[in-house]
């Protein structure tokens, strides 16, 4: 199984990523070896996680919701779906 995760960082920025074995990628993050932005900008909290049927597939999600705008990806977080629908205007 693979997951496409949200971190909140230090900064309150948002970072996306995807993995087959999240605890290893969670400790990566934490310990700031895992990529340079989160040695740079340090994780705080895990705010979501989507599974995949495969890693293939997660990189894909990864891909599409790193091209949402903040806002966009916030209101995915924060599970508002009215703001999620107002700011849906799909490029794929």
């Amino acid at each position: 199984m693979a997951f496409v995760y949200f971190l909140r960082l230090r900064s309150g920025h948002n970072y996306v990523g995807c993995t087959t074995d999240l605890e290893q990628r969670l400790r990566d993050h934490h310990r700031g070896v895992a990529c340079q932005t989160t040695e740079q900008d340090p994780l705080i909290e895990l705010l979501r996680l989507e599974p995949c049927t495969g890693f293939t597939a997660a990189r894909k999600r990864e891909a599409q919701l790193k091209r949402w705008s903040g806002l966009k990806k916030e209101a995915l977080v924060r599970r508002n779906l009215a703001l999620l629908k107002e700011l849906a205007c799909s490029h794929d």
